[in-house]
């Protein structure tokens, strides 16, 4: 009798222990999961970026919070998306696709493929599109055809016109920044081109 009472005692001390291991566990897998899930939070937070035409300079945000600012240059001929234009396009679009990441700072690209040649900053009589390219997506009526004129965001040799409008459509960065900007951008980020000053953050483009 004693040795079967001495059996019971060892088999619920051995149940007691296996459901501490299992609580371990499930508490264990209860953070691993509530960290998964601020990871995944974090990765929601919205990329933009506004991009003035009055200030011809860029703010890049995270959610509401201003992050950075760049110098760019839009169109010289205004602003607008008709086809067979070289204007810049208003309104919301989207990055649909970044070319160039590893290559070196003025490394020239044709039809978005590396050429092999690199062409120095503000080389006299160098109009390239260089560096990086950011493909742009309009989401808008006003900017439907961004994407079939090839209306980029990327880098210029010509870097004494930043701050100026003198692309032909395009938004020009220095190559530095692009660099920059690509390091962080993602795929999906909005973009918004906007006539007027930066907006400040409570007053974005919805």
């Amino acid at each position: 009798m004693n040795a079967m009472r001495e059996r019971m005692k060892s088999f619920a001390a051995g149940v007691a222990l296996m459901g501490m291991v299992l609580g371990l566990a499930a508490c264990g897998h209860a953070r691993r999961g509530a960290e998964s899930l601020e990871v995944r939070k974090a990765e929601l937070v919205t990329q933009r970026l506004v991009v003035s035409v009055a200030d011809q300079m860029m703010v890049t945000l995270e959610g509401d919070k201003p992050r950075r600012l760049y110098r760019v240059s839009t169109s010289r001929f205004g602003t607008g998306d008709k086809r067979g234009t070289y204007l810049t396009p208003l309104g919301h679009m989207e990055v649909i696709e970044i070319v160039g990441k590893g290559l070196p700072v003025g490394a020239r690209l044709k039809a978005r493929e590396h050429t092999g040649e690199i062409v120095q900053v503000n080389a006299l009589g160098r109009d390239a599109i260089v560096t990086r390219v950011l493909r742009l997506r309009g989401l808008e009526r006003q900017n439907a055809r961004a994407l079939e004129r090839a209306i980029y965001i990327h880098g210029t040799p010509e870097e004494t016109k930043l701050k100026t409008p003198a692309s032909y459509g395009c938004i020009r960065m220095a190559s530095a920044d692009v660099i920059a900007l690509c390091n962080w951008v993602k795929v999906g980020a909005r973009v918004d081109v906007v006539k007027g000053k930066l907006p400040a953050p409570d007053q974005l483009p919805r």
